[in-house]
């Protein structure tokens, strides 16, 4: 018990270290390397944010997109989505669709939080309602809102976050370290993050810079066959 104390209030003194005002995401683009466990590029990533200013008549919200163009010979993996967040990081939409090789797959998720729903609709005409808290959070607006708590000192608490299904996701302060980008060594902070879906679990490890919006710089994913990274160029 005492190493654990010990451990949580290292982490939270490390994180608080963070700058307290709350990052924008207002026409962010992101650019990423995809790369084989040898360091050989696969592809390439892209996040971009938009934010749309509250109004009297409208609140503000976020418009996040993904895109990732990757794959080996014979092989390839192509995704796009996207997500239409509030201000607070709460779902409204939620748009995915995936192409590995030669099976694609869409999807979308409509969020309802005043039922505390969401209705998930695929292009096959497959349709399930699901139960989500009020301020639900899909995979993208999920990330964003991590980067908001870490900017502000905080690390996101366990909850369910939605990639078509729910998953448990839990993050785990790894500590602060130096991490290679191109030519360069700059400071991060790790995340490990703990997915565990319908079917699936993945353990992932996040690393995001100390700047005032918490960039997030690097993505490791540990497998059999080695490390696939994503890893920040622009």
């Amino acid at each position: 018990m005492r190493i654990n104390f010990l451990s949580l209030a290292v982490a939270s003194l490390v994180v608080s270290a963070a700058p307290a005002s709350a990052p924008v995401f207002d026409g962010e683009t992101l650019h990423y390397s995809v790369n084989w466990p040898s360091g050989l590029s696969l592809g390439e990533a892209q996040l971009h944010s938009a934010r749309t200013k509250p109004t009297p008549k409208s609140e503000e919200r976020y418009d996040f997109d993904f895109t990732i163009d990757a794959g080996i010979p014979g092989f390839k993996v192509s995704d796009k989505m996207r997500s239409a967040a509030s201000g607070d990081f709460c779902s409204i939409e939620f748009e995915k669709t995936t192409s590995h090789g030669k099976k694609t797959t869409s999807e979308k998720t409509t969020f309802d939080p005043e039922k505390q729903t969401a209705t998930r609709e695929t292009k096959d005409g497959g349709k399930s309602d699901l139960t989500t808290e009020r301020c639900a959070k899909d995979a993208l607006s999920f990330l964003y809102f991590v980067r908001r708590e870490l900017a502000q000192g905080r690390l996101v608490q366990r909850q369910p976050v939605f990639f078509g299904a729910p998953y448990d996701v839990r993050l785990e302060f790894a500590g602060t370290q130096m991490i290679k980008l191109g030519d360069n060594n700059v400071e991060a902070d790790r995340l490990n993050g703990f997915l565990k879906g319908p079917h699936s679990e993945i353990n992932v490890e996040l690393y995001f810079l100390k700047d005032a919006a918490r960039t997030l710089a690097l993505v490791k994913v540990p497998l059999e066959v080695g490390t696939f990274s994503m890893e920040l160029v622009k």
